[in-house]
């Protein structure tokens, strides 16, 4: 993996994320000979970018190894020459990248685009997950048709998009409008239409923004499930897949469908986990004894990753992304 990345220009969405910092933590540790790694972060400036990175990602402890392998000293001269967080919001064209010469910068830059940004919440307001499951996606591939050394686009997305089907589901890639239930058509112009069309029928209701925002939440479990998906969460990145594949023309394009992602296995060291989310809120429940059963199958498999491989186990996701992605491109 490391020589495939010596050189190599790389640009991250969803840089502050947990699977995107696992990330970053390895290009810097594996190969300090990447070229640049340019980090798209929410914020309103490049001032407030940089801050946000540096608070939300070199801080953390996954950085404590690389920081003693290097010196504290090396690494801040090794991300300031590298690495530049970039001030933007996949739910815009081009980001809402305001420098036009950074902008430039990029386009002949890039190798490789890795979108990781996504919302993950099942029960996201439709409209919102919308703007950044789906129309971020596009926004990624437009931005990436205009890039002109980009070899690959890796588009992290959800192995739930396939639903609740039991026995074997093979894993495919969707078709422009396919459905799980196969009984309705999917029409993602549509969609924005219903969008628009509620926000303007609550808009004259004149709701709180609590009740426009639970409202919207209804609407996208409603369309989720008149087309066979379970919430909103997995029908938007299921729709974002879709027109990937649609609209991708002859860029080399990669979508990594991780289950839920826990904490990191081996690298760079085990158990650095962020938060409490997903399956982790089950875990520390029963670590502190608040939680003593919990009702399922004894004989299920349990279905989930850590951040260092991908096999569907109790292994990870980040040495999948560096070694099957990065590393065997070529």
């Amino acid at each position: 993996m490391e020589y495939f990345l010596e050189g190599k220009t790389i640009f991250i969405t969803g840089a502050t994320g947990f699977l995107a910092k696992i990330l970053v933590e390895k290009i810097l540790r594996v190969q300090p000979n990447v070229k640049k790694l340019f980090l798209l972060v929410r914020a309103s400036d490049t001032k407030s970018a940089k801050k946000r990175f540096n608070d939300e990602v070199m801080q953390t402890e996954l950085f404590i190894v690389l920081r003693e392998k290097i010196g504290v000293n090396n690494l801040n001269s090794l991300i300031e020459e590298k690495v530049f967080p970039i001030a933007g919001d996949i739910s815009f064209e081009d980001f809402g990248i305001e420098n036009s010469e950074m902008k430039n910068e990029m386009f002949k830059e890039i190798d490789i685009i890795i979108n990781s940004a996504a919302t993950t919440r099942f029960d996201e307001r439709y409209d919102i997950a919308m703007n950044i499951n789906v129309q971020g996606a596009v926004n990624v591939l437009n931005f990436a048709k205009r890039c002109v050394n980009v070899k690959i686009i890796i588009h992290v997305s959800t192995a739930y998009v396939c639903g609740e089907g039991e026995g074997i589901i093979q894993e495919k890639s969707f078709t422009l409008g396919e459905t799980l239930n196969k009984n309705s058509k999917l029409d993602i112009d549509v969609e924005k239409k219903v969008i628009e069309e509620k926000l303007k029928e609550l808009e004259a209701q004149r709701l709180t923004t609590k009740e426009v925002t639970m409202a919207m939440r209804d609407l996208g479990i409603q369309r989720a499930n008149l087309h066979g998906w379970p919430n909103t969460y997995s029908f938007t990145k299921a729709m974002g897949e879709m027109l990937l594949g649609h609209l991708k023309e002859n860029l080399q394009l990669v979508i990594i469908r991780p289950t839920i992602i826990t904490s990191t296995y081996k690298e760079p060291f085990p158990g650095w986990i962020e938060g409490v989310k997903t399956v982790d809120s089950f875990i520390l429940a029963y670590g502190k004894g608040v939680l003593n059963f919990c009702f399922g199958d004894p004989n299920s498999k349990i279905d989930m990753v850590c951040a260092h491989s991908i096999l569907c186990t109790s292994y990870g996701t980040i040495n999948f992304m560096s070694k099957y992605i990065l590393g065997c491109l070529f």
